[in-house]
């Protein structure tokens, strides 16, 4: 008897994803319901978003999959991709991902689950890890400071120019110097970042820097064509004429080269991709940046410090946290808010694992296959454009036509400059096989080389592509950490010793207003890692990646339909840079409508820094609009300075629903006065989680919103990072979103600069956030949405006979988020948000948004994935802190003693012999039921924080604290 395929199709759970991804099932909605007295969902949706925004159909997405379908599917887009052999280079390259981080850190949702280490008593781990990527940064590149990571290369090199035109003072030039070796994707993005800041671009070789009157310099080491030079007397000169110098470089190259530090640069950048970070079409990858001591209160981005807990022990932080773009707001240079934390942290342990002299023999034997490839070529007279290199030898004076065509034979990619010239970059995974198919190709197969015959050669005479006033002297990764874990056991043991430390969503809800801690599903997670994927690079020709570029096209479409916008741009790799991207296509729409002197900005006062900081970037005017006392924009005051600067006004960022976690009835209204005064409308879509399925900010007003695909399309937040912050735009936009000079973009104007190094951000996990809209269908994501709302406004409910909620709507309910003040009860008891934060780790979870947007708040957010279990497990922890509360307000416990500002409480609290607390050592560690039953340890007593900030050290703790 034969099967009915169809049939069996037909019979396919297709709605189990959806089942699984959302937490509460029909009886746990219905009681929700009903503590909340409501009838239904509908009924709740009804109260909450205004009927003038209503989405009013079901999206038109096609019906969900189910999950094995879905990785079916999508492993057959994945097979259109061709994983050639890749000899690009152009600072991506192929790499060996040791199999025990791979296993245990990148496909380990205690790793990838965990956020931001905000709170670092529950974070040591992570923390630790990211120290150790600093230290590496500092060792290779000899510089004094190191941030943990920025997004991508060229980027970091943008933020590198910002820092030297915000420091050197004295310089009266608005011009900075790019040498003419720089990669060109970096070139792109520091011409858009600088035309909007008024920098002026000097392109010139390296060696005539000192002929132009700048105020700094970017220096590429080895260079875009391979050439190792020496840039400490370019540099020498630089600093006698006040110039600040950046060096873009190559950690593997470092290994074997001079260190920038040691040849006197101010600042260090690049990308750790090659430290075992798949290319995966362009990222996401750790950039890093490493300064001078002198510049560590400027450094963009994140750094880990060290400082002491409680107990005056050794307890690691993210070291001045408030970075620019909220202390400086509308003056700040740089709107940097995220990191690549998990990338950071795979290069980390990657030189963790193989340690210097692993390194040594790693680009040792890269350097080696090169000074083989490079003798052979000379003997059979092709000319290479230098006799220096690294990796990297260009060829001159070839056939490309007939190298192309050998190449493309052999399923071998190469770089084809413009000229006529051939590239070539070697990396780790390169061979001696790999070696005999290049000659074939660049020679013919009739070459009669002999790669043992050559490196005998080679070893006789020494030879070697590296000048010798650029070879390193000084040793590195000298830490225990980097000598002690070789064996797989001992590095195994080492990862999950730091994954113990850490709480993630493998243990508790992470409760983050703003921030969607949503379930990252496994079956999302599988595909970043398959080779058709995670190893092509992002310059590979076109036909070699059809299905990725389907595969993005795909997850727009969905994503048009979703926000009701005309086209989506997957350029911008973080929200920030989302924000970035979309105010400049404002910006550039309004210049070729005859309107560049547009150029105010109006921002609500509740909004996240990085809103009016991205406005600075694009030199944009911020004027403030204030909120009424219910949370929501003045509409009065919008009204009269949208008025007030209608001949000047270029948009408004709005966040919807808002920053207060309330849908404003008048956001069309909003919209409307800014249209009607000329400007456009950016939509912040950081809470988009609130919106899918229901409303389209395209629908009622949006010109422009970026999209956290980290929060409401599933990417996880990895620690703190990766993101990936695409715009929807609307047609009239599309044009000017950013193109890629290397990669260009159909449709978009050429003009239209980079805003990151890659044309389509960090590509190879957009596959998680397709999977997610594909499995979930419309539907799907419209329940999510649903039970969003649904489980904050149980919350809300559950609290406010304990906690005031801050904001509510006009019937009363909040959106997928409220904020419960804490101000009154810190004035009757003087216990704060913070120790309310910290006591919430002894009940076993990760606190809520402290702070913001109001002081002296907390900002909760469930998210649709949480079970009315943990739901109600939060509520009642809560609760039981409330009660305690009372207890120190009636005396019972001082404020000096009792077990919130006590709080966290650790194993070694416990082991003390005297337990001279006014409280019992139960109630400490072990407040509740739950508790008792799964508890999760804090790895530290509270941190010192002041401590931290003022004595800020920024590397590996010292040999003796680590033997102690």
């Amino acid at each position: 008897m034969a099967f009915d395929t169809r049939r069996l199709a037909e019979l396919a759970d297709h709605d189990a994803f959806l089942r699984r991804h959302n937490g509460p099932d029909g009886d746990d909605r219905a009681k929700m319901l009903s503590a909340l007295g409501v009838e239904g969902v509908e009924s709740l949706i009804d109260k909450t978003v205004p009927a003038n925004i209503r989405l009013g159909r079901e999206l038109d997405l096609d019906p969900p999959k189910a999950e094995a379908e879905a990785l079916d599917y999508l492993y057959r887009l994945a097979r259109q991709n061709k994983v050639a052999r890749s000899y690009i280079g152009q600072g991506y390259y192929d790499t060996h991902l040791p199999a025990v981080i791979q296993r245990n850190v990148l496909e380990n949702p205690g790793w990838y689950t965990a956020y931001t280490p905000y709170q670092p008593e529950i974070s040591q781990g992570r923390l630790e890890g990211l120290l150790n990527f600093q230290q590496m940064v500092m060792d290779l590149t000899g510089m004094e400071l190191a941030n943990a990571s920025l997004l991508d290369e060229a980027t970091a090199a943008a933020e590198a120019m910002a820092l030297c035109r915000r420091s050197n003072k004295k310089a009266k030039t608005n011009a900075f110097f790019v040498a003419d070796d720089v990669f060109p994707q970096t070139l792109d993005v520091l011409k858009t970042r600088a035309s909007w800041f008024g920098y002026e671009i000097v392109i010139a070789p390296a060696e005539e820097l000192a002929s132009h009157d700048v105020f700094g310099a970017l220096l590429q080491y080895p260079g875009n064509d391979g050439r190792v030079h020496d840039l400490a007397p370019l540099i020498a000169e630089a600093k006698k004429r006040g110039v600040m110098t950046c060096v873009a470089t190559d950690l593997m190259a470092l290994v074997l080269l001079k260190e920038p530090g040691a040849m006197g640069a101010d600042i260090v950048v690049g990308s750790s991709q090659r430290f075992g970070v798949p290319m995966g079409f362009g990222g996401p990858h750790a950039a890093f940046f490493a300064t001078t001591d002198k510049l560590k209160r400027s450094i963009p981005g994140r750094i880990i410090g060290v400082s002491k807990d409680a107990r005056g022990n050794t307890a690691l932080r993210m070291a001045m946290q408030t970075r620019e773009q909220h202390i400086r707001r509308e003056k700040a240079t740089s709107n940097i808010c995220t990191a690549q934390a998990l990338l950071a942290n795979i290069a980390g342990f990657y030189a963790v694992y193989h340690g210097a002299e692993g390194l040594r023999t790693i680009a040792g034997r890269i350097h080696r296959l090169t000074t083989i490839l490079a003798t052979g070529l000379a003997q059979k007279g092709v000319s290479l454009a230098n006799d220096s290199y690294f990796d990297t030898l260009r060829l001159t004076g070839v056939d490309r036509g007939k190298i192309h065509g050998r190449a493309m034979t052999h399923e071998i990619n190469l770089r084809y400059f413009d000229n006529g010239d051939v590239g070539v970059s070697l990396d780790e995974t390169t061979t001696a096989h790999d070696l005999d198919a290049l000659f074939d190709v660049l020679l013919g197969e009739e070459h009669g080389l002999g790669v043992r015959e050559l490196d005998d050669g080679i070893l006789e005479s020494q030879a070697s592509g590296i000048p010798a006033a650029c070879r390193r002297e000084s040793d590195f990764l000298e830490h225990p950490t980097f000598q002690r874990y070789r064996s797989e056991t001992e590095m195994l043991r080492y990862l999950k010793r730091l994954e113990n430390k850490d709480l993630s969503l493998a243990h508790a809800m992470i409760p983050l207003g703003s921030c969607t801690m949503k379930l990252n599903a496994t079956t999302e997670m599988m595909p970043i890692t398959w080779p058709e994927f995670a190893r092509i690079h992002p310059f590979a020709p076109k036909d070699q990646v059809a299905g990725y570029r389907q595969m993005i096209d795909e997850l727009a479409a969905f994503l048009v339909e979703i926000t009701g916008y005309d086209h989506i741009s997957m350029q911008p790799n973080s929200g920030a840079q989302g924000e970035y991207a979309g105010l400049l296509a404002i910006r550039r729409y309004q210049a070729a409508q005859g309107e560049g002197h547009r150029d105010v900005c109006l921002i609500p006062s509740s909004a996240h820094g990085t809103n009016p900081a991205s406005a600075a970037m694009c030199s944009m005017r911020v004027v403030v609009v204030e909120c009424d006392e219910d949370g929501n924009i003045d509409l009065a005051d919008l009204k009269a300075k949208a008025e007030q600067h209608s001949q000047a006004l270029s948009a408004i960022m709005l966040t919807y629903p808002s920053t207060h976690g309330v849908f404003e009835e008048g956001v069309r209204e909003a919209c409307d006065i800014v249209h009607a005064n000329g400007g456009q409308v950016y939509i912040d879509g950081a809470n988009m989680n609130a919106q899918v399925g229901v409303a389209r900010p395209g629908d009622f007003g949006g010109d422009v919103s970026h999209l956290n695909l980290h929060k409401t399309f599933c990417i996880p937040h990895g620690g703190g990072g990766p993101g990936m912050g695409p715009i929807g735009v609307k047609a009239h936009l599309a044009p000017h979103v950013a193109n890629h000079s290397v990669t260009p973009i159909d449709g978009v104007e050429e003009d239209s600069g980079a805003v990151s190094a890659a044309a389509f951000g960090s590509a190879s996990i957009l596959p998680i956030s397709w999977a997610y809209i594909k499995m979930m269908g419309a539907r799907g994501l419209r329940e999510a949405t649903e039970l969003a709302i649904l489980g904050a406004n149980y919350i809300a409910t559950r609290l406010e006979a304990h906690y005031p909620v801050l904001y509510k709507g006009q019937n009363g309910t909040v959106a997928h988020e409220c904020i419960i003040d804490i101000r009154p009860l810190k004035a009757a008891s003087g216990i704060s948000e913070e120790d309310i934060a910290k006591r919430l780790m002894d009940y076993g979870f990760h606190a809520p948004t402290m702070s913001f947007p109001v002081a002296g708040t907390l900002m909760i957010e469930p998210t649709e994935s949480e079970s009315l279990y943990e739901l109600d497990r939060f509520c009642d922890a809560m609760i039981g802190i409330r009660e305690e509360i009372a207890r120190v307000e009636s005396g019972e416990w001082s404020l000096e003693d009792n077990p919130l500002v006590k709080a966290p409480h650790t194993m070694a609290d416990l082991m003390d012999a005297d337990w001279n607390r006014g409280y019992s050592r139960e109630i400490g560690a072990f407040p509740s039921e739950a508790v008792k039953g799964a508890k999760y340890w804090p790895a530290v007593n509270r941190v010192d924080n002041v401590l931290g900030d003022r004595q800020l050290i920024c590397s590996c703790p010292s040999i003796d604290e680590y033997r102690d």
